[in-house]
């Protein structure tokens, strides 16, 4: 009996530090996409706030005369043309039909945007682009995810917007498993779960409010 609960209280020790450890390692790794998503939501609950209000910049559309426009379809083509312009970012299908005989796309990552029609009878591309101000590129990032999912050929094709999604991902997985281990922490605190039940409490009716009364 004495060697179960020495090998329980073990077990309970080794789980405490590891859970102090994740707590350390990942609030440090996190901190800065905490604050940056903080700030963010910040601008986006307030675009009356000046620096939501700063304007874009749409620069002059130029015209290029190009190469054949390469591909089967129209996503092999459309990348065809990102690559022979020099461009970046997600592709989004216009909602209107092109007219005959063009493509026409638009690209765009939170800091720049590109409208792009090529003739493809003429080889010859149009490109009008968009620089968006450094506060708007951060409130783009905020929802920022490369692909609708409403939206045909709108899948991520951009190395930089997967690692980006993927630095989310783990960002909620990592906040998981620090408010799960909270928990434990909290339930470890025998002398005072009192407060601890009322805060949770408040938590989960605080949250039902805004699921129930939004959704």
């Amino acid at each position: 009996m004495a060697l179960r609960s020495s090998h329980s209280r073990y077990l309970s020790g080794v789980l405490e530090a590891w859970n102090r450890r994740l707590h350390y390692y990942l609030g440090l790794y996190f901190l800065v996409f905490l604050w940056l998503f903080s700030f963010t939501g910040l601008l986006l609950n307030h675009p009356r706030w000046a620096l939501s209000r700063i304007p874009n910049e749409a620069k002059p559309a130029y015209e290029r005369n190009i190469d054949a426009a390469v591909g089967a379809t129209d996503i092999e083509r459309a990348n065809d043309m990102i690559r022979k312009l020099g461009l970046r970012g997600e592709i989004d299908w216009p909602q209107s039909a092109p007219a005959p005989g063009t493509l026409e796309f638009n690209l765009a990552y939170p800091k720049q945007a590109f409208q792009v029609r090529v003739d493809l009878a003429l080889n010859r591309a149009t490109v009008r682009e968009i620089d968006r101000s450094f506060w708007s590129a951060l409130k783009i990032s905020h929802t920022f995810s490369g692909s609708r999912y409403n939206a045909n050929g709108t899948s991520r094709d951009w190395l930089v917007t997967s690692l980006w999604v993927i630095a989310m991902d783990a960002l909620a997985a990592g906040l998981l498993v620090m408010v799960f281990g909270s928990y434990y922490m909290w339930y470890r605190l025998k002398r005072q779960r009192t407060l601890g039940w009322l805060v949770l409490a408040l938590g989960f009716a605080s949250c039902a409010l805004f699921v129930f009364g939004l959704v």
